[in-house]
């Protein structure tokens, strides 16, 4: 799924738009115990309450695609009969009124995911009328030829709210307010099968998690029974790498820094696209060319790429480089630049000693304080 596609969807969880049928919820505490459990048709909820949960739901589905956002695919033995692939398709078909697929449905959750406190598992099923579009992207509501019948899944932890002090109104009185479990945003979740082509897509996921560093495999796999993704913490450690064992030790600032911007200004002339910036082996070997790094240095690129990435992996632009910083470290000292002024930092020898030099033109700040700059001496 792209982000036109997961907007689409997003759209829907309106009281104009909703599509949803029935919503599911199991309560676990930290024991892993089921609390309580629910399922009720979707517009029978009280307006305040469907508001909430709309708001869960469009959280479910945010974040940039490939680091909070992943799509996955299901291997062909998912897909077999007993697979993970056929039951979630059994729960989408049995519009979530199989009280036994929905038990098992829970226990692969508490199973598979990992939380020491308590957390509310959430299931709807909803049915979205695809509306055709003309020629000029408009939707036709009247066209319809498909529908895409989905499930969304969110898991969203329950803390207790803080303590404190609250006005009663009634006994016009402060006194110590009461403490009551809350549903806060979720932490984990997924929607199956994916929308593609606007469309449905029964071969793919896209699954949703709050920190992309924290991808909790088990629950990929037991659940979903999909290919683990690569996460955009493991893709900015691969390509890290690349640039080390590709310099070697003649990495220096600058080339390092080329690179990034030749990163940087191939994101900005593809940031209207609908799909993530994916690049190759092909596509990161020309950025590294681009970018002035000596030709020796590449005659073995290909194969440093296949052993550290994989001969058909794909990184995506946005995980491997940061287009709102640019950080220079040493033990003592860290160094943050406006990425679109890289140019103002460079090395040079001074005395015999490797340098970063910064061109200062304008004021300078120490511990906000403005402080002049430092004229020459004459």
């Amino acid at each position: 799924m792209n982000k036109k596609e997961v907007l689409e969807i997003r759209k829907q969880f309106t009281p104009a738009n909703c599509a949803i049928t029935r919503i599911c919820g199991c309560c676990v505490d930290h024991e892993k115990n089921k609390r309580m459990e629910s399922r009720e048709a979707f517009l029978s909820l009280p307006e305040e309450e469907a508001f909430k949960y709309f708001d869960i739901f469009k959280k479910t589905l945010s974040g940039p695609i490939g680091k909070n956002l992943l799509n996955v695919e299901f291997p062909l033995d998912s897909e077999m009969i007993g697979g993970t692939h056929e039951f979630l398709m059994k729960l989408r078909d049995s519009k979530l009124g199989d009280d036994i697929l929905l038990e098992e449905f829970y226990d692969k959750v508490i199973e598979s995911y990992i939380y020491d406190e308590n957390y509310y598992i959430i299931l709807i099923h909803a049915m979205y009328d695809i509306p055709g579009k003309a020629s000029d992207g408009i939707e036709m509501f009247d066209a319809s030829d498909n529908v895409y019948e989905y499930l969304l899944c969110s898991i969203c932890p329950v803390s207790l709210s803080k303590p404190g002090l609250e006005y009663d109104a009634e006994d016009n009185r402060i006194q110590d307010r009461t403490r009551d479990w809350v549903v806060d945003k979720p932490d984990k979740g997924f929607i199956f099968p994916a929308f593609t082509d606007r469309n449905t897509d029964i071969h793919g996921a896209l699954y949703y998690t709050k920190k992309p560093e924290d991808m909790q495999e088990a629950l990929i796999d037991h659940v979903l029974g999909a290919k683990m993704p690569m996460s955009a913490r493991t893709q900015n450690e691969i390509f890290k790498m690349l640039i080390e064992d590709t310099l070697g030790e003649d990495a220096d600032y600058v080339t390092v820094r080329n690179i990034h911007e030749t990163l940087n200004e191939l994101i900005e002339e593809h940031k209207e696209e609908p799909e993530p910036l994916a690049l190759d082996k092909t596509d990161v070997k020309k950025i590294f060319e681009k970018s002035g790094v000596p030709s020796e240095k590449m005659e073995d690129f290909e194969q440093t790429f296949e052993e550290t990435a994989g001969e058909k992996a794909s990184l995506l632009a946005a995980n491997i480089t940061e287009t709102r910083k640019f950080n220079i470290e040493t033990p003592d000292v860290v160094i943050k630049v406006n990425p679109e002024r890289m140019d103002l930092v460079e090395t040079r020898m001074i005395d015999g000693r490797q340098c970063l030099v910064i061109a200062v033109d304008d004021h300078i700040e120490v511990n906000s304080v403005n402080v002049r700059t430092i004229g020459i001496k004459k």
